[in-house]
């Protein structure tokens, strides 16, 4: 029965389905062929997980944060010694950074906490193992990752300039040039504009 309580014809949806098929049956497939030809993915996609390990400072930050607990990080202390330093500084040396594949969800948590930008995205997708194990990937395996990480989106112009940038062109600039910045703020340069009157 349709909607306003009439019987409609007996048939009529199984017609309509197969006109359907018969119509996508004459068209020409648009299978991509995968294997053969690499498919077009956006710039910024996400596949494996790469680690640069000189920038890694073994601050744990990844580790807690992710949801599956599937980065492993173990560390030591090493002592350095500092020419005219009282006393020897410690730093944090990797021993072992593991991320397991066959529990990693793709949620990125672990490279936007990573405060030294030790973790990246890269658009490789083809690490298919045949035994699960294999997908446990040590520091070595995710450090070959990094080349295939693509370069940074461009900064916008009209945008503002990084802190980095903008504490690095004032060092450059030298430190009178500070003063005169602040000055030219407090004093514009050329004659004021009057005020127009208010009206009346």
């Amino acid at each position: 029965m349709s909607d306003d309580g009439e019987r409609g014809t007996p048939g009529k949806g199984l017609v309509q389905g197969l006109a359907v098929t018969l119509k996508t049956m004459t068209r020409r497939s648009t299978t991509r062929q995968y294997p053969d030809v690499e498919p077009d993915l956006p710039p910024r996609s996400r596949g494996v997980i790469a680690l640069l390990e000189e920038n890694c400072t073994v601050c744990m930050l990844c580790a807690r944060e992710c949801p599956d607990w599937c980065i492993y990080i173990d560390s030591h202390k090493e002592e350095v010694i500092v020419p005219g330093a009282a006393r020897a500084r410690q730093r944090n040396v990797l021993d072992r950074f593991d991320i397991d594949f066959s529990l990693c969800m793709y949620c990125g948590i672990c490279i936007e906490v990573c405060p030294f930008d030790a973790l990246h995205w890269t658009p490789e997708f083809e690490y298919a193992e045949t035994d699960v194990l294999d997908l446990l990937h040590d520091k070595n395996r995710l450090g070959e990752w990094m080349r295939t990480v693509p370069p940074p989106p461009a900064h916008d112009v009209l945008g503002e300039p990084s802190k980095e940038e903008a504490s690095a062109s004032r060092k450059a600039a030298g430190p009178g040039a500070a003063k005169q910045a602040r000055a030219n703020v407090r004093r514009p340069a050329g004659p004021t504009a009057e005020r127009p009157e208010p009206p009346k």
